[in-house]
């Protein structure tokens, strides 16, 4: 399979605890990121290669489960025979379902999931059913409601920096810190120096981080893969989401999203070049969050705070998958500083959520803007009781100037305020008091 590449997955951990207490686990994501792999990883590994060498020697996933555990039967719905069959009598064919399963792009199969309910409800076992989804299908009320309290999502992106460089798992290696996030709402970070990341900054953004695409030289080769990707989703998935009869208006409504990226979200200008209407434009939005390729980043409030921007802002799914929709390459965006300042801040928004997908607290993100244009672009609460805020910088050096939007958030939430970190392509961590520091990029993911 020369698209095939195998990466141990931090969230391994996720996936092997929900099998001992979940009956259904599902495992949603972006086509293409990895869930198959992991799930068969995990709990089918006979379905993943013969050859065993291939397999990930680093990380969880060769001890997920004892061996008793990891034989568990593979069904894709893509394979339109077993899709058939589910749709015509899915009563029927969960009947037929050996002890544990794995069903591929359950989405393909709506009707299945009151089935599903239906057999857990009969024998709750651990475990029972794992399934993978590329749509959102929670956004379904109907769905939802159906496998409430029998269901446990985990979330898989496409792959973070650290899995892509093959680091152990942070709560593996006992002589590091647990992690960025860690140290966010933690102990700080240390002063210490490190190398600029410079030139490879770029080379990161363009990158992204499918694993089909990573295993593609970087260029042309790669760009037409993410290219070739967008085609498909928007003839597969979407299509089968809604009858959409301008399907071609998508990758152009993708395209003025990335260069919209890490913006507040302007229906009017992404509707300006289609004779659509804005609520059509709405609607195609949302289809495209439902697969995972545009993610909006909600506003945050405080009931300190008066003159709030409420706008969202929109983020593409991979800077990879933007930078091939825009058309650039490592050298195009090293030249286009205003681009590379706002793929930077996707890609550190990106880098943020896929860490917060294996940690053990509840992340919520956001972002921060009033109308007097002070901004913090991310803002990360931890539950209900801390809330920290990053600011993303292209440059390699930190101002006071750059630390205004972080003091106002650190105002307005008093004790909850839990750090404030300007991230920025420099070479020096360090403390500017009251919990607000410069942090290098490449801290993000090697030890903060």
């Amino acid at each position: 399979m020369a698209d095939q590449a195998f990466y141990s997955r931090y969230v391994e951990r996720r996936l092997s605890e929900a099998l001992e207490d979940s009956p259904v686990i599902l495992i949603q994501g972006p086509r293409q990121c990895g869930k198959t792999t992991l799930a068969q990883m995990v709990c089918a590994p006979r379905h993943l290669t013969r050859d065993e060498d291939r397999l990930p020697q680093r990380g969880p996933s060769r001890r997920s489960l004892p061996a008793k555990n990891r034989d568990y039967t593979y069904v894709s719905f893509d394979d339109a025979v077993a899709r058939i069959a589910a749709e015509t009598d899915p009563m029927g064919f969960v009947a037929d379902l050996p002890e544990r399963v794995i069903l591929d792009e359950v989405q393909r199969v709506p009707a299945l999931f009151a089935t599903l309910k239906m057999e857990v409800d009969r024998r709750r076992v651990p475990g029972r059913f794992v399934l993978t989804g590329s749509t959102n299908v929670l956004r379904v009320p109907t769905i939802q409601d159906s496998l409430a309290g029998r269901l446990e999502v985990v979330r898989l992106h496409p792959l973070a920096q650290g899995e892509i460089a093959g680091q152990r798992p942070p709560v593996e290696n006992v002589r590091q810190s647990l992690g960025f996030l860690d140290a966010l709402f933690g102990k700080g970070f240390k002063l210490r120096r490190t190398e600029r990341l410079g030139k490879e900054v770029c080379e990161r953004i363009v990158a992204g981080g499918y694993p089909a695409a990573l295993v593609r030289p970087p260029g042309r080769r790669r760009a037409n893969w993410y290219r070739n990707y967008l085609d498909a989703q928007t003839q597969r998935d979407v299509r089968d989401l809604a009858r959409i009869s301008t399907l071609e208006a998508l990758p152009r409504l993708l395209a003025l999203a990335a260069a919209q990226t890490a913006q507040l979200l302007n229906v009017s200008d992404l509707a300006a070049p289609f004779q659509l209407s804005r609520p059509t434009i709405q609607d195609y939005v949302a289809l495209l969050e439902r697969v995972f390729l545009l993610e909006r980043l909600p506003p945050w409030h405080s009931n300190r705070l008066s003159r709030l921007v409420k706008t969202p802002k929109l983020h593409v799914g991979d800077t990879g998958l933007a930078c091939a929709l825009l058309g650039v390459d490592a050298a195009a965006l090293a030249a286009d500083r205003t681009l590379l300042g706002q793929l930077l801040e996707t890609f550190v928004f990106q880098e943020l959520t896929r860490q917060a997908s294996w940690h053990e607290e509840a992340f919520t993100f956001f972002h921060y803007r009033d109308r007097d244009k002070v901004e913090v672009d991310i803002v990360i609460e931890r539950g209900t009781q801390a809330v920290a805020g990053i600011e993303v910088k292209a440059g390699a050096t930190v101002t006071q100037a750059d630390l205004r939007g972080l003091r106002k958030l650190k105002a307005a939430t008093g004790r909850r305020f839990a750090g404030g970190v300007v991230v920025y392509d420099g070479e020096t961590c360090v403390s500017y008091g009251d919990r607000l520091y410069a942090v290098p990029l490449r801290l993000l993911w090697e030890t903060p």
